[in-house]
């Protein structure tokens, strides 16, 4: 399918801008190894102009074009935003597939999911101002306290490559809700949909600065916005490793960061379950999005008495995937991002191998399938504890597998890893589901189901999976500062101290 690759500039005070540097990046399009296009690549210099376009928006009319406006006024945006992207879903879900390899049928899921959080958004910010101004109760009569949510400032969102416009609304929609300005830096593996989105925004007539968008590499653009002393708070989505780099260049600042990180999220599987149902939920957990996702429930841990049973089952249905380009109907499994992705994914697999797992199903690339960076989805047994792939976030279509025999036992399993994303448990019994959801050491758990995601409900994790939550109203909390309004209303001095006049 033939799609028109838009060459945009980088988007800043609400006009399109060459890069001070004039650098470009090319697009790859994972499908078939070619070079389809190519992106502006944003240094420091940009980042200056950025953040000074921000803090513009911001100060702009007192602050009464923004950040201090009637929620409303933003909601008003936001629901315009909202339009557009629907209006042009068909065009920007085939940007989505083309430059992230994801099929084209999840593509269109998520950009109706991009539309769905921009309008939650606008009623959450329509909302902020009845609840302005929040009164506390105080054990005191003679003083009188009320609580003012107000925008953190100019805000840096740092975004992934598994779901480049999703993402980057999961903070851009709160973020301008709140009265924040941002700039946002998508992945350079996936970056056009994000520079629709300024062009989105452009249409729209968002006030310039609100919003600034920067493509580039993360040491060239990403450091320095994380490190900007002009920037009040970083979000950042992606690997653990450049979580950690960010919360060092915020700290010499005390800037406040949220991180949403890695995963090696673990899907319980017990003997009483429908052994149909649970193997689609196992393969979609681990292989939607081809396998490119932080919550991805990776880690199999299955009730020895159904094991084989179960595992035999899953093969039938993963075999049953239709591996392909992203634009090919029925397309369920696309390519991995990126060459080096590629590589990293079946490293594990020859990994695992070398230690003495065995590959069960796929682990190579589709013998129909000459070009292009795609894996068959893997399944590994023969697991320990102590091997990389029970360990490591792998970021592809790989899942391992351990057996137990007792619910203590497959919940330390299931919480024998640093991070803390996702969880799954899948049972008929619901007191057992109910007692190992609460025992579960995640962020998230599913119950006879994965990888559901709701705007409404909170998204996020712990351990090494970061921590500060997304989407909800924790999402907004994110982008305000709470302000303590407290006075005293006492006719009666207030008596401390001796009074000079009675000297």
């Amino acid at each position: 399918m033939a799609v028109q690759v838009p060459s945009r500039q980088l988007f800043i005070d609400g006009e399109w801008r060459e890069p001070i540097l004039k650098k470009r990046l090319p697009i790859v399009n994972p499908a078939t190894e070619e070079i389809i296009g190519n992106i502006p690549a944003a240094t420091a210099e940009d980042v200056e102009l950025a953040v000074a376009a921000a803090r513009r928006a911001l100060s702009r009319n007192k602050g009464k074009d923004w950040a201090t406006a009637p929620g409303a006024v933003r909601a008003k945006y936001l629901r315009a935003i909202a339009a557009k992207v629907t209006e042009r879903k068909s065009e920007l879900a085939k940007l989505e597939a083309i430059d992230c390899g994801k099929p084209l049928d999840e593509a269109v899921w998520d950009i109706e999911d991009v539309a769905g959080c921009f309008e939650y958004y606008a009623d959450l910010a329509e909302g902020l101002d009845a609840k302005q101004k929040a009164p506390v109760s105080l054990p005191m009569e003679t003083f009188k306290s009320y609580v003012l949510k107000e925008p953190i400032g100019v805000v840096g969102l740092i975004t992934p490559w598994n779901y480049p416009l999703l993402m980057a609304t999961w903070k851009v929609a709160p973020s301008l809700a709140a009265g924040c300005a941002a700039i946002l830096k998508p992945s350079e593996l996936a970056s056009m949909t994000c520079l629709e989105l300024a062009e989105v925004c452009r249409e729209v007539g968002l006030p310039p600065g609100v919003l600034n968008i920067l493509t580039g590499l993360g040491p060239e653009a990403g450091a320095p916005l994380a490190s900007h002393p002009d920037v009040d708070k970083i979000a950042f989505t992606g690997s653990s490793a450049t979580g950690s780099k960010i919360m060092a260049a915020a700290a010499p600042m005390v800037k406040p960061v949220s991180l949403e990180l890695g995963g090696k999220s673990p899907i319980v599987v017990f003997e009483d379950v429908d052994l149909d149902k649970a193997a689609e939920w196992t393969a979609f957990g681990c292989f939607w999005t081809n396998g490119q996702i932080c919550s991805a429930t990776s880690r199999l841990i299955v009730h020895e008495s159904i094991a084989r049973e179960f595992l035999d089952r899953l093969v039938k249905w993963t075999k049953n995937i239709k591996i392909s380009d992203p634009f090919e109907e029925g397309c369920r499994l696309g390519p991995v991002v990126s060459g080096g992705q590629y590589e990293k994914v079946l490293k594990f697999i020859s990994t695992a191998k070398s230690e003495g797992a065995t590959i069960l199903s796929g682990g190579v690339r589709p013998e129909h399938l000459k070009k292009g960076f795609f894996v068959e989805p893997t399944i590994i047994t023969d697991v320990t504890t102590s091997m990389q792939i029970w360990r490591e976030e792998v970021f592809g279509p790989v899942l391992c597998v351990k057996t137990f025999s007792t619910e203590e036992e497959a919940l330390e399993l299931a919480n024998d890893t640093h991070y803390g994303l996702g969880a799954a448990v899948i049972s008929n019994d619901l007191e057992r589901c109910d007692r190992v959801s609460k025992n579960l050491q995640a962020g998230i758990v599913w119950v006879n189901c994965s990888q559901p995601c709701f705007c409404q409900a909170p998204w996020g994790g712990n351990k090494r999976s970061g921590f500060g939550r997304e989407l909800g109203e924790w999402g907004l909390d994110n982008y305000l500062s709470v302000k303590q309004v407290t006075r005293y209303v006492s006719d009666e001095p207030w008596g401390w101290y001796r009074s000079p006049s009675k000297l």
